[in-house]
């Protein structure tokens, strides 16, 4: 490749991270639009919350079993094309929801959704560590993560609105086809550092002078793959990694109450109207949004200013983690204004908590960075599992109360692994 060579790092990872925030947009937009559509729904196919459960579930079993094989595939194709599938995949399942005609088939879609959409944060993650040098990993990190959150807060009145105006089936057609668009849009714009035009030998050095992995983006190559050994699997399981991979499981335990019950929380517990609770939904994911922003910038001028990288990540994550037991709070009032405070409060400390990603950089064995974010992320996603069963069977029997008890407990225990485990932040292996 003929890289032009100039006096003053060019700017190239920055457009790479944009691409990464809007895949993330659309990601999270799939996941939750079964949470906007869920209340007509039940009532089409006389679903009960239980029930309802199983469906949200869905998406997370199989996010969840292909995390690991995800992980593996990533290291083995790179993040071009495995991102292209991926994005393909589960954008063809999402449109395909939108002619679903009973329980089977929207369990069917929902699960394949899933599995498509397993290998998403890994790439996202293999693409900052060789995108980006370790000072500004980070904000990287906070920015794109907070497409889950930005999407869905400007998003979600959006699709209640397409919803109310045309049906239910709309909002998958929709956010479906948007998602296969960008899937081509993906394909012939994306490329590794060495790949990508615009970029110069000044922006290389710099990152790969800061520990950016700027050759770690391509696949790898066959007569350096090895089969896995025990060895290497005990480096995955270090106890540096399961404090991190358990902090992930409260983070996306009550990320995917928000995703999935939060709008039937307002409309059935709380008894507010439809249109109401869409907008009410908006400032908890704002709040989130701006808090895993503030967290990422904080981060990063923590190190910049002098103290380790360990201690710049951990606090954020720590401090978000138990603010984010405020959501129990909701419990004691029932006056809309409090219940949207309460819940702003918990989703900006999730917010705050969701540089994680930052540290699985930092810590995991640099060949093995696929199969350590599939592991991260399969932990995190028996949040996803949990969760919708759990709050469910709780909320039919007893009430939505419990079921907010429930998500503060796990986030008090996933800040004392972050304190009791994790310790010093350094690479294992």
């Amino acid at each position: 490749m003929d890289i032009s060579v100039s006096a003053a790092p060019t700017k190239r990872r920055y457009l790479t991270l944009l691409m990464i925030f809007i895949t993330v947009v659309i990601c999270y937009v799939d996941r939750a639009n079964l949470a906007v559509a869920s209340v007509h729904i039940q009532q089409e196919f006389g679903i009960d919350k239980a029930r309802m459960g199983y469906i949200f579930s869905a998406f997370a079993w199989t996010y969840t079993i292909f995390q690991i094989p995800g992980g593996w595939f990533l290291d083995r194709v790179g993040s071009k094309m495995t991102y292209f599938i991926a994005i393909f995949g589960w954008s063809l399942a999402t449109l395909g929801q939108g002619f679903a005609n009973g329980l089977t088939t929207l369990l069917g879609l929902r699960a394949i959704t899933g599995m498509f959409e397993a290998p998403a944060f890994p790439t996202n993650n293999r693409m900052v560590t060789s995108w980006f040098p370790e000072q500004e990993r980070a904000s990287a990190v906070g920015f794109f993560t907070s497409g889950q959150f930005v999407g869905l807060a400007f998003l979600t009145p959006l699709l209640i609105w397409i919803q109310e105006m045309l049906s239910w089936h709309w909002v998958f057609i929709i956010t479906g086809a948007v998602g296969l668009i960008w899937s081509i849009i993906w394909h012939f714009v994306y490329q590794s550092p060495r790949k990508s035009k615009g970029i110069n030998a000044a922006e290389l050095d710099y990152i790969a002078a800061g520990g950016g992995m700027i050759d770690g983006d391509a696949p790898v190559e066959k007569k350096m793959r090895v089969a896995l050994s025990a060895a290497d699997w005990k480096l995955v399981f270090n106890r540096k990694l399961v404090g991190v991979y358990l902090g992930q499981f409260a983070v996306t335990s009550t990320l995917w109450f928000f995703l999935t019950w939060f709008p039937n929380y307002l409309t059935q517990e709380k008894h507010i109207g439809a249109l109401t609770a869409g907008f009410m939904t908006t400032v908890p994911f704002l709040a989130a949004f701006f808090g895993v922003l503030l967290s990422g910038i904080f981060a990063d001028r923590m190190v910049k200013s002098g103290k380790s990288i360990g201690f710049a990540r951990k606090t954020p994550i720590i401090c978000g983690l138990l603010l984010s037991t405020c959501i129990m709070g909701a419990n004691y009032t029932n006056d809309p204004v409090w219940i949207m405070v309460l819940m702003a409060l918990a989703f900006f400390g999730n917010g705050f908590a969701s540089i994680t990603w930052s540290l699985v950089s930092s810590l995991a064995p640099l060949r093995l960075i696929g199969l350590t974010g599939g592991v991260f992320n399969f932990v995190g996603g028996l949040g996803g599992i949990t969760v919708p069963l759990v709050v469910g069977y709780l909320a039919q029997d007893y009430g939505f109360s419990p079921a907010l008890i429930y998500i503060a407990v796990v986030a008090l225990l996933g800040a004392l692994s972050y304190i009791c485990l994790v310790g010093e932040v350094k690479r294992v292996g």
